[in-house]
């Protein structure tokens, strides 16, 4: 079992070449990867989101890219003679209307605008490729490693809480035959003050029969068995099982709101709320399981 919630970093270096990763993840119900690379870098933008697809199935996860080309030929610098030039006759242009003989020195004509400008120099994109993947191969490696110890923590958290739904559970089952025969008591009590003992035992069993079939909970209690062992199942898998989960925890609260709806008994409908708040931090905690 894996959260959703991680971060990994990997620097690498070769060749003169530096690259750095960062990966960061958080809940999300689908995975969703954003890219935020150098503009010079923009042809990794599909290898990232499949790099990071190998490895996670849920999740907001966003990925840093930084780098740094320290090699002799990452820049050049370009020289504008033309632009020169036309700074050149300028010059003279205007040196002739002050009357003076002023002229510019090599470095000031360096300094004027555009005449020499650095340009990046064309990356080898295999190279760069090569390098990129290792560093999020690293990356992605602490973020699993991350995702997997705190998904540790939290089947331990998600166990506890099933086993307390699983008490809740059985403690309504111990009460459910206890409400069928309550019910009887109490309606005959009640019959035989009105009808001063002239009670219809047939009608009197009839009416026992439709309640004891009203209230019937044993369906909800074997599903309620069934998901409790899916939802165990599923903590020992090494898939994502983030979707079952929430489904089942959605089954598991759909089955003991049936329970409190169709018993009629002031001590089942405590256990039902009881069981509903651990239902809640359980749905709470399933959120961030991949």
């Amino acid at each position: 079992m894996r959260s959703m919630t991680g971060y990994g970093r990997c620097r690498a270096e070769r060749d003169g070449r530096e690259m750095t990763v960062e990966v960061r993840s958080v809940n999300h119900r689908f995975l969703d990867v954003a890219c935020r690379l150098p503009r010079s870098l923009s042809f990794l933008d599909d290898a990232v989101r499949k790099g990071v697809a190998a490895q996670a199935s849920r999740g907001h996860v966003d990925v840093f890219v930084s780098y740094a080309n320290h090699r002799t030929d990452a820049r050049r610098v370009r020289v504008d003679t033309a632009l020169a030039s036309a700074y050149q006759r300028a010059a003279r242009e205007l040196s002739d209307a002050l009357g003076t003989q002023e002229t510019l020195t090599l470095a000031e004509y360096a300094r004027l605008p555009d005449v020499l400008t650095v340009e990046e120099g064309d990356e080898d994109q295999a190279a760069v490729r090569a390098l990129f993947d290792e560093a999020l191969s690293g990356a992605m490696r602490e973020l699993t490693d991350m995702r997997e110890r705190e998904g540790e923590n939290m089947r331990r958290d998600l166990l506890e809480k099933t086993a307390n739904i699983e008490a809740i559970r059985d403690q309504i089952a111990l009460r459910a035959p206890q409400v069928v025969e309550g019910y009887r008591d109490r309606l005959r009590q009640r019959l035989s003050s009105l009808l001063e003992g002239e009670l219809d035992e047939a009608r009197f069993a009839t009416e026992v029969a439709l309640f004891a079939d009203r209230a019937a909970i044993d369906e909800e209690l074997v599903r309620l068995v069934s998901h409790i062992g899916q939802i165990r199942a599923a903590s020992e898998s090494r898939e994502p099982v983030g979707r079952q989960l929430d489904f089942l925890v959605q089954e598991l609260n759909r089955e003991v709101n049936t329970i409190g709806s169709k018993a009629l008994d002031a001590p089942i409908a405590q256990l039902v709320v009881r069981a509903k708040g651990e239902i809640e931090k359980l749905r709470e905690q399933v959120q961030n399981v991949e």
